[in-house]
């Protein structure tokens, strides 16, 4: 195990080969704190040198721990699920420090999800079968696909960190991880729990990079057999072009414009409030949020009273501090990006029913947003087309079931809907035909274990339990005599 490296002040070090190194790059990069808008250190952004040293390193490592059993792998992941568990504060106070989220919802959510989906992948992988007979006399074998490359993204850093390293390292794989060069702090602590739990040096390599550079030499690498990417869709489609050459698998989760159908049989107070809460969670930096409410016309005046007085009892906060408040977007380029998409809301003609342009009173300092809702809004906009990826929630009346279901499916994304309905043959039909990856209905939430992704250019592949593991695998088909 080597010394724990980790400091603000010590930021530009990679894990490469099972010892943190200095990079070949001397390209750097300022990690801010989005409340404060100060300077927490500098990272170095990874050069081509710097991720073909990750991936020599993880090519090495392939060759024996694909070989490794799976009790042995089971017995490892037990050994960091016991150190994620004793570092979980670590990881809330890094991800609150380096992407705004607040203290509470860092701990219960954030760090909280990097242990579930860990448990769920132990018991997944302990319930799938290494070797399986089809029944015609050949065996099926199931293998791992060998050097992967994980790019993930700043709204949920350990969140979707687990989702791609564990099943990497369950599977018998190894990888190199890009984190976001701006949520760098808590993928450096992951390494070192990756290196105290015992992981055998090169399975796990770590880099700082940016997309342009890094991911680039990453999704091209000949030596890399799987990509991994969550994040925008143009970046998805970008790695996936310069993927082809290799005809490696690659498995991508990105954008989304999620509708919400709220009909007339639901309760309408506590399930519109719901909804709206739901969307500005995260600060609206979520996305699978339900960023389109489709409203019933009969209860349509009902329901915007009630977002209405929703929002705006919403509080924002300092992220440092405990409490149910929302806190700061993550960087000025996003703040900005939001802004502008309230100001292209005003100007298409949508009602601004509250929120708005600006940052909330008392909060000049830091990223923040007023939680903005629009409604009388048309589903051609762009406010109701484009991931807006903030704190804003548009509002479109719906006259029928069909009509409903019509202006759901009328977006390029897919990842998730949720449904409001007090029928429930209601909600199983509608759910049928919504084109989406999760339908939520009534309030029911992501689960540990259950597959997650979406259709359309919300991405391919499911990650999360069995389905997750599957992705890292090859079959390997033995016909006997």
């Amino acid at each position: 195990m080597t010394q724990t490296p980790f400091s603000t002040d010590n930021l530009s070090r990679f894990y490469i080969n099972g010892a943190w190194v200095t990079p070949s790059s001397d390209r750097g990069f300022p990690v801010l704190n989005p409340a404060t808008e100060q300077k927490i250190g500098d990272i170095r952004l990874a050069d081509v040198q710097d991720v073909n040293a990750a991936v020599a390193a993880a090519t090495t490592a392939f060759e024996s721990f694909s070989m490794t059993s799976k009790a042995e792998r089971l017995q490892l992941l037990e050994r960091f699920l016991e150190v994620c568990r004793r570092r979980a504060e670590d990881l809330a106070r890094a991800i609150s420090m380096e992407m705004g989220a607040p203290m509470t919802m860092s701990r219960d959510e954030q760090a909280a999800s990097g242990i579930g989906h860990l448990e769920s992948f132990i018991d997944a992988l302990r319930d799938q079968p290494e070797r399986e007979d089809l029944g015609n006399g050949d065996t099926l074998l199931r293998e791992p696909i060998g050097v992967c490359g994980l790019i993930t993204p700043w709204n949920w850093p350990i969140n979707q960190i687990a989702l791609k390293v564990v099943p990497a390292l369950a599977t018998g794989c190894c990888c190199v991880l890009k984190p976001s060069e701006h949520t760098p702090i808590s993928a450096m602590i992951y390494a070192e729990m990756i290196d105290e739990a015992g992981y055998p040096k090169g399975v796990f390599n770590l880099i700082q990079g940016d997309g342009a550079v890094a991911g680039s030499a990453m999704s091209g690498h000949p030596d890399i057999q799987m990509m991994s990417f969550t994040g925008s869709t143009r970046a998805g489609a970008a790695i996936t072009k310069n993927a082809a050459d290799t005809v490696k698998r690659v498995t991508l989760e990105l954008g989304g414009k999620s509708p919400n159908l709220v009909f007339a049989d639901c309760d309408i107070d506590a399930q519109v409030a719901a909804s709206v809460q739901e969307c500005m969670f995260n600060t609206g930096q979520s996305c699978d949020a339900p960023t389109r409410l489709l409203v019933e016309r009969s209860i349509y005046e009902r329901a915007l009273e009630v977002a209405k007085a929703t929002a705006e009892s919403m509080s924002v906060g300092d992220p440092a501090k405990e409490g149910d408040h929302l806190g700061p977007l993550f960087d000025k380029l996003q703040f900005d990006r939001v802004q502008s998409m309230i100001e292209t809301g005003l100007a298409e003609g949508a009602r601004l029913l509250t929120g708005g342009l600006g940052k909330p009173d008392g909060f000049e300092t830091g990223w923040y947003v007023k939680p903005t809702i629009f409604a009388d809004v048309r589903n051609d906009m762009r406010i109701a087309r484009e991931e807006i990826f903030g704190p804003v929630l548009v509002v479109l009346p719906f006259e029928d079931e069909a009509e409903a279901i019509q202006i759901a499916n009328d977006t390029p994304y897919g990842l998730a809907a949720y449904i409001q309905t007090g029928d429930p043959a209601r909600a199983e039909r509608v759910a049928r035909r919504l084109k989406a990856g999760a339908v939520h209905i009534n309030g029911g939430a992501v689960n540990f274990g259950s597959p997650f992704g979406g259709y359309k250019q919300s991405g391919n592949g499911r990650e999360g339990g069995t389905h997750g593991l599957e992705d890292y695998q090859e079959l390997k088909t033995l016909h006997h005599p």
